[in-house]
Order: C-alpha cells, then sequence, then structure tokens
C-alpha cells in the first residue's frame, strides 16, 4: 500500500449537512452524556435510537466467540452510529462503547426516518458513507495480508494522528484513550505482539507512549513504516 490517501478521512455524517439539515436533526434527538467505558450500543440487539457523536471519541467492536474483542473503527465528533439497524430493522451488527467522556444526540429511529423522508439528499449521503465503509473494509483485509504487526500499528497510529491528533510538545499528541488491548484488537494481533511493535517505533524515535496518550514525534517516518506515501 502506497497511496498517499491510504489512512485519509471523509468527512463525518454531520459535517456533510447543511444548515436546514443539522438544525432539523439536532430538533429531532436529545443530547446527553456518557461516562468512559460506557455502552451506547451493543451487539445482538434492538434499539430504537441513532446516535451522532457530538464530542468525545467512541470505538465500534465486536466480541469473538472466546470473549476476544475485535475493534472496527474509532470515531469521533460528527459521526453517525446505528444507522445499519435503523435502516434495515435488523438486530446491532456491533457494539459502540465510550472512550473516555462523550456527548452525544440520541435520535429516536422513527425520527430519523422522518427526517430521511423529509432531506431526499441525506439518503444519498448516507449511501456514499456505506460504500467508504465497504472500501474501507477491503482495504483493511489487504493491510493483514501486506503488512507485519509493527506495520499495521504504524498505519492505525498514522490513522489517529491524522484524524484526532493535536499539535504540541514538539509532536502531534494523540489524545483518545486508548488501550494497548484495543489496538492489538484494531490490528488483528496479540497483545504481546502489539507491545513489541511499539518498543521498535519508540526505538526508531516515531513515538513516545505514556498512559492513555501518546505523542508522534516523527509523523513522516511513521507514514513511510506503514508504506504510505
Amino acid at each position: 500500500m502506497t497511496s498517499s490517501d491510504a489512512v485519509a478521512a471523509e468527512p463525518e455524517f454531520l459535517s456533510r449537512l447543511t444548515d436546514e439539515e443539522r438544525a432539523a436533526l439536532m430538533a429531532a434527538g436529545r443530547r446527553h452524556r456518557s461516562a468512559p467505558g460506557s455502552y451506547l450500543l451493543i451487539e445482538g440487539t434492538q434499539s430504537g435510537v441513532v446516535y451522532v457523536v457530538l464530542a468525545g471519541h467512541v470505538k465500534v467492536f465486536c466480541s469473538t466467540d472466546d470473549g476476544a474483542e475485535v475493534v472496527l473503527a474509532v470515531m469521533g465528533a460528527d459521526a453517525l452510529l446505528g444507522e445499519f439497524a435503523a435502516i434495515d430493522e435488523r438486530p446491532r451488527s456491533a457494539s459502540v462503547a465510550a472512550l473516555g467522556p462523550v456527548e452525544v444526540l440520541a435520535v429516536p429511529v422513527a425520527a430519523f426516518t422522518r427526517f430521511l423522508w423529509a432531506y431526499p439528499r441525506v439518503p444519498l449521503l448516507l449511501m456514499r458513507m456505506l460504500i467508504g465503509r465497504l472500501r474501507e473494509a477491503d482495504r483493511r483485509q489487504v493491510e493483514f495480508g501486506s503488512h507485519d504487526v509493527a506495520g499495521r500499528v504504524a498505519l492505525r497510529l498514522v490513522e489517529l494522528a491524522e484524524r484526532f491528533g493535536e499539535p504540541g510538545d514538539g509532536g502531534v499528541r494523540i489524545n483518545v484513550a486508548f488501550t494497548q488491548d484495543e489496538l492489538a484488537g484494531w490490528v488483528g494481533a496479540s497483545r504481546e505482539a502489539v507491545v513489541k511493535a511499539l518498543r521498535i517505533l519508540r526505538s526508531r524515535g516515531y513515538v513516545e507512549t505514556q498512559r492513555k496518550t501518546m505523542l508522534i514525534r516523527d509523523l513522516p517516518g511513521l507514514r513511510l513504516r506503514a508504506g504510505i506515501d
């Protein structure tokens, strides 16, 4: 993988809406806050709510039969959650939990459906988002076959830095409260393998790791290690 847009993030749902569409959606729901670690959605359950993340970060994940956690995505402000089940009326395909304090807009499915009917441009936006996620899933499959663990960890750290990072301290700080176990579930490796990969990246001067935060010292070098031009 050598494309410069390998980890480029498309705008999230709320930021794609016009002022009128955004106001209508906000009026259809109610705000509430979730504590770190709390579940917004639970895999396999039915729910009558669609969420929009207003502040903070969440992880989207599935659980395997042996209890392991497979992280599918990390999402931040403006992200839409639970739209699959709202559209096809089937049980949730994944769980969503808060990574740190999170503020969300909770929109009842019936109100969200009325919103889609009232603004015909929005279903097309949803379709484009879903296609983007399918492309992303395909890209991740390629990553597993073409990158070692350190390369996959580097890819995910570049993604976090470029989507959520904040300049400072001589680098880019990632303040997403992400554990090594969660990172392992995201790259499809054991925790031990991820610890070893982080040790390698630290030794090259790419990153500094601290408790629930990380400083990317050399983003160009990290991109190179990830195989991104």
